[in-house]
């Protein structure tokens, strides 16, 4: 019970936090070094629900996030919505579609289901290419409203809206990690025929956790282009979205709800720094090498590393 309210304390004190950090810098480099960070942080938990809690590895998660981006931009230019309701649009519509992809692949296995979410990820491009409303292959800008409520800047607001999201998917991974969903899960990313044998409803389990993924990442996806104020299919759909999205819960660790929030905090953080000192174009560079260096050394992530070690020592 300790421990229950230690987390929730944990994350009010984190929102109370990032409400202190709006108030007290008015450097906007900041607010967008930690947005970028924060977004890292949902997507790598977004992935993590499906890829890590029950190992089928998805490669289209970069079609998620532009389908949140693309819901919320075209939203925005039918009615000036606030962003709550075009972040749980956005969530909405990656939901539905999570589950209906669910129920057309997650009978596929291993390559096959990676293979087949990265073809879904091509067939969302392709029709968002073609769309004109939203700037179809050219893209589109979006102008942000220059302050919102109390904050200073619409980038303070974002930085904070994203640190909400980000409390909000620890909550949700943590709650399924720690459930009887979680072990089922975890049971289906041992071995999926000794589940079914055992009992434990493999499909339905896996639709939920592929929901959940398109739910948060439609979540992460849909403040993008207030953020970005320039988006284009090209930009949303990049490889590099898709990477981050994989390496980041495998850096820190893929079995436990707090290894993506880790390695996406370390992950985002290099990347940033490495922008900002050197150039952007060393943010893949720097993911394969982490990625090459942990797989190879820790396979586990830091979260099963320390794990071992501490067992160890014990």
């Amino acid at each position: 019970m300790s421990r229950e309210v230690a987390f929730w304390a944990s994350l009010a004190a984190v929102l109370a936090a990032g409400l202190w950090f709006t108030g007290s810098y008015d450097n906007e480099y900041y607010f967008n070094f930690a947005y970028a960070v924060l977004q890292g942080v949902v997507m790598a938990i977004a992935w993590n629900i499906l890829g890590g809690f029950a190992g089928y590895v998805n490669f289209g998660s970069a079609g998620f996030f532009a389908v949140g981006a693309y819901t919320a931009i075209a939203l925005s230019k039918l009615a000036a919505l606030p962003m709550v309701v075009l972040i749980v649009a956005a969530g909405l519509v990656c939901g539905l579609i999570g589950l209906a992809i669910g129920l057309l692949t997650l009978r596929l296995r291993g390559v096959y289901f990676a293979i087949a979410t990265l073809a879904v990820a091509i067939v969302f491009e392709t029709l968002i290419d073609n769309w004109e409303f939203v700037g179809g292959a050219g893209g589109t800008y979006i102008i942000p409203p220059a302050t919102a409520w109390f904050f200073d800047s619409y980038v303070e607001y974002l930085f904070f809206v994203m640190l909400a999201l980000a409390v909000v998917a620890t909550a949700v991974s943590r709650i399924m990690n720690r459930s009887r969903l979680g072990r089922g899960l975890a049971a289906i990313r041992e071995d999926e025929v000794a589940a079914e044998c055992a009992g434990v409803p493999t499909l339905q389990l896996k639709l939920i956790a592929t929901t959940a993924m398109g739910v948060l990442m439609g979540f992460a996806g849909a403040p993008y282009g207030f953020y970005a104020t320039y988006v284009d299919p090209v930009s949303a759909f990049s490889l590099l979205i898709a990477v981050n999205a994989i390496a980041m819960p495998m850096i820190g660790g893929t079995e436990m709800w707090l290894g993506p929030i880790i390695g996406a905090l370390l992950l985002g953080s290099a990347q940033k720094i490495a922008t900002v000192t050197i150039s952007s174009e060393l943010n893949l560079l720097i993911v394969g090498a982490a990625l090459v260096a942990f797989i190879t050394f820790a396979p586990r992530g830091i979260v099963g590393l320390v794990g071992s070690l501490w067992n160890r020592r014990r």
